[in-house]
C-alpha cells in the first residue's frame, strides 16, 4: 500500500473536529437557523422568523445593476469601495443623522454590515479583552467576539424599560479588561430605540472608561414616532465610534450583501488592511446598486417604512389581544412579546407553536440570557399573513390554558 493510500485509510471515517481551533469548536450553531430548517419545505407554515424585508429590491436599483453589467463593470474596485458610493454614504449620513465623515479615509464599503462588525472586532480585540454586549441582541456579536479571542460580557436590559441600555447597567459590568461596547439600536430583536437624552449618560461612561464603541445602526431608517439618533452624533463620541450600517433592511437589499463602516481614519485603515487580504472589495455591481438606492431610492424606502408601521400596530395589538404582554417596539421590524404567562420556556413555546399551530417565530433565548421568556416575531410579512398567524397563535394559547 502506498503512503498516500495508507494515509487515506487511516483518516477514513475519522472525525476531523480535533483539527479545529477550540474557539471555533465551542461556538454554538445559530438558533434562528434551526427554526428555519424545521419550517423549510412546509407550505402550511407562516413564518414570523425571517429578519428581512418582504419587499423586492426596487426595479430601478436592479436595473442600475443590470446596466452596469451590460457596460462591462465587472472588475475590482478600490479596496475601500468606489469613490462615488463613499461620497454618497457621507452625504446620506450627514443629511440624515448629522454625522460628518470624510469619504476618502473614514468610510469603508463592506460585504454586508456583518463583515464590518467582524472587521471592527478583529481589528480591536487583543485576546482576553472584554466586549460589552447589551442583551437581548443580534446573535452574531458574541460568537464573532469569541473567534477573535475576546470575552463577551452580557448586559441585560428589560422590557419594563423598553429594553434601553441604562448607565447603571453598563457601569456594573465594566472591569479593567473592558475595551469595546457594542450597541444595536434600533434593536434586533426587541425593537427598542435610544433617544439623545438616553445616550448622554452612556457617552459619559464610554469616555470615562476609555471604551471604543461599535454602533450597529442597520435599522436606523426603521423608526416609528421618534427619529433615530446615531451614537456617533453625541458630542465627543465620533472618534470613539465605529458606525456600522448597510442597505439590507431599509432598502430591501439583503441578498446584495452591501454594508459599510465609518470611523476615525486609524480605525478604518486597520479594518481596511484585513478587508484587503480577505475579500479584496465589495462586488462592483452591488456598489452600483447601492449608489442608485441612495441617490434615487429614498422615496421607496419611506413607503416601506409606512407599511412596516401599519403592520407593527397590527401585530402588537394582536399579541396583546390574545393574552401576551408586548412592549411597544419603536424601531426595526420585530415585536418581542413575553410568553412567561404560559409557563413554557421560550424554546418550548416556539417549538410547540411551530409543530402544533404551524407558526414559526424565534425563541428569545437565542438572543442572550435576557431573551428567555420572550419570542421574536418579525412583522416584515404581509398583513394577511400576520392576521392569520395571530389567529393561529390565539387558538394555540387558548388550548394551552385549557390544559
Amino acid at each position: 500500500m502506498s503512503v498516500q493510500s495508507q494515509g487515506q485509510a487511516e483518516t477514513a471515517g475519522k472525525s476531523m473536529t480535533s483539527y479545529l481551533a477550540p474557539r471555533v469548536r465551542e461556538i454554538q450553531p445559530s438558533g434562528i437557523r434551526r427554526f428555519f430548517d424545521l419550517a423549510s419545505g412546509n407550505k402550511d407554515i407562516i413564518t414570523l422568523g425571517v429578519g428581512e424585508p418582504d419587499f423586492i429590491t426596487p426595479w430601478h436599483v436592479r436595473e442600475a445593476c443590470v446596466y452596469s453589467l451590460e457596460r462591462g463593470f465587472t472588475s475590482y474596485t478600490s479596496n475601500a469601495g468606489t469613490p462615488e458610493l463613499r461620497e454618497a454614504i457621507a452625504e446620506y449620513l450627514y443629511n440624515s443623522y448629522s454625522v460628518k465623515y470624510d469619504p476618502k479615509d473614514e468610510i469603508l464599503v463592506t460585504v454586508g454590515a456583518s463583515e464590518a462588525i467582524d472587521l471592527a472586532l478583529r481589528a480591536l480585540i487583543v485576546p482576553g479583552d472584554e466586549i460589552l454586549v447589551p442583551v437581548p441582541c443580534y446573535i452574531s456579536y458574541s460568537p464573532i467576539t469569541q473567534v477573535g479571542g475576546g470575552v463577551p460580557v452580557e448586559i441585560e436590559t428589560f422590557a419594563e424599560d423598553n429594553f434601553k441600555l441604562r448607565a447603571e447597567q453598563l457601569k456594573a459590568k465594566i472591569t479593567p479588561k473592558s475595551k469595546v461596547l457594542i450597541l444595536n439600536y434600533p434593536s434586533n430583536p426587541t425593537g427598542g430605540i435610544m433617544s439623545y437624552e438616553d445616550w448622554l449618560p452612556i457617552a459619559k461612561i464610554v469616555e470615562e472608561n476609555d471604551l471604543i464603541v461599535i454602533s450597529d445602526e442597520i435599522y436606523s431608517e426603521l423608526t416609528y414616532g421618534e427619529k433615530h439618533v446615531s451614537f456617533a452624533s453625541i458630542p465627543g463620541m465620533k472618534d470613539r465610534t465605529i458606525l456600522v450600517n448597510g442597505f439590507s433592511k431599509a432598502f430591501a437589499m439583503t441578498g446584495w450583501r452591501m454594508g459599510y463602516a465609518c470611523g476615525h481614519p486609524d480605525l478604518i485603515y486597520a479594518m481596511l488592511k484585513i478587508h484587503q487580504y480577505t475579500v479584496m472589495c465589495a462586488p462592483v455591481m452591488g456598489q452600483v446598486a447601492a449608489l442608485e438606492a441612495l441617490k434615487n431610492g429614498l422615496q421607496e424606502k419611506d413607503h416601506m417604512v409606512e407599511s412596516y408601521n401599519q403592520r407593527r400596530r397590527l401585530i402588537v395589538q394582536g399579541l396583546r389581544d390574545i393574552g401576551l404582554t408586548c412592549h411597544e417596539p419603536q424601531g426595526a421590524f420585530y415585536a418581542f412579546p413575553s410568553i412567561a404567562s404560559t409557563g413554557l420556556s421560550s424554546d418550548e413555546f416556539a417549538t410547540k407553536l411551530l409543530l402544533e399551530a404551524k407558526v414559526a417565530a424565534v425563541p428569545g433565548n437565542v438572543f442572550g440570557a435576557g431573551g428567555e421568556g420572550f419570542l421574536r416575531c418579525s412583522y416584515a410579512t404581509s398583513v394577511s399573513q400576520i392576521s392569520e398567524a395571530l389567529h393561529r397563535m390565539g387558538e394555540f394559547i387558548h388550548k394551552l390554558k385549557q390544559g
